[in-house]
């Protein structure tokens, strides 16, 4: 991190930094499995600082519409300062303040597993699609499918102990397709399909990845001291090492498991 990264808020830095590095690629991903087409009226769930949003839009075009719905009103407001136009409202997945059957695709990226109540989540965004809406919702699949994290979190392990190592873990612990269709069932979605999609994590240096990562307040943000991120930084410069490519840039996969349904 920089000194003016110390300076910006937790969502400046998601939006500066794991955006480009992971996120962005996923958006447009997301809208195809969703089918968004031109003219559709989108809702993006936990949207974020409005990576899928931003994709959704470019898709449905003048003619459609695209609301970003976050619980976090400073992911809203980097959202906000983005050149598009989308609505940007403030409420939770579990009770979305939106009437029924509003949307043609409900889509959401890399939130699901921060929810409190998963199933209510998404009966909630059954609820507002429309009759024959599409619903797709990404999360991180397992750590163990991603080689360059995998490899991070038993650094943690090894280094700080199994909590810090799982603290890292949290994004990861929906990674299980077997559990996305319990979750499915208990919301009252018995079609719904779970697919595998791969993506890239890629970071400008090693050193860039581990300093993210510590700033991120889902995971490691205040959990390490500077000593340990000092020791942290030197074990990842050999831990990381395989996965460096081209003048220093590190780059591995981050697959996705994304949940599929269609409102009958």
């Amino acid at each position: 991190m920089t000194t003016l990264d110390q300076l910006r808020s937790p969502a400046e830095i998601y939006d500066i930094h794991f955006v480009p590095a992971l996120f962005a690629q996923w958006g447009p991903i997301i809208a195809v499995e969703a089918g968004v087409q031109k003219g559709d009226r989108v809702l993006d769930v936990a949207c974020g600082t409005g990576a899928l949003a931003l994709a959704a839009a470019e898709i449905a075009g003048p003619s459609g519409s695209v609301v970003g719905l976050d619980a976090n009103p400073e992911m809203l407001a980097v959202a906000r300062s983005k050149p598009a136009q989308i609505e940007w409202l403030e409420g939770t997945a579990e009770a979305i303040p939106l009437p029924d059957h509003r949307f043609d695709a409900v889509v959401s990226q890399f939130g699901f597993m921060f929810f409190e109540d998963k199933p209510k989540a998404l009966a909630e965004m059954m609820r507002v699609l429309k009759p024959g809406g599409r619903l797709a919702v990404a999360v991180c699949d397992a750590v163990e499918n991603s080689p360059g994290y995998c490899a991070f979190a038993l650094s943690l392990d090894h280094l700080f102990g199994k909590e810090v190592g799982n603290a890292f873990r949290t994004p990861f612990s929906l990674g299980d397709a077997g559990r996305l269709y319990e979750i499915c069932n208990e919301a009252g979605i018995e079609d719904a399909e779970v697919v595998q999609r791969n993506g890239k994590v890629r970071f400008k240096s090693i050193d860039a990845l581990v300093s993210t990562e510590r700033a991120c307040v889902w995971t490691l943000g205040g959990v390490l001291t500077d000593e340990q991120f000092e020791r942290l930084l030197k074990e990842s410069e050999t831990v990381l090492r395989p996965f460096v490519i081209d003048g220093g840039t590190i780059e591995f996969d981050m697959p996705s498991l994304v949940i599929k349904a269609r409102k009958s």
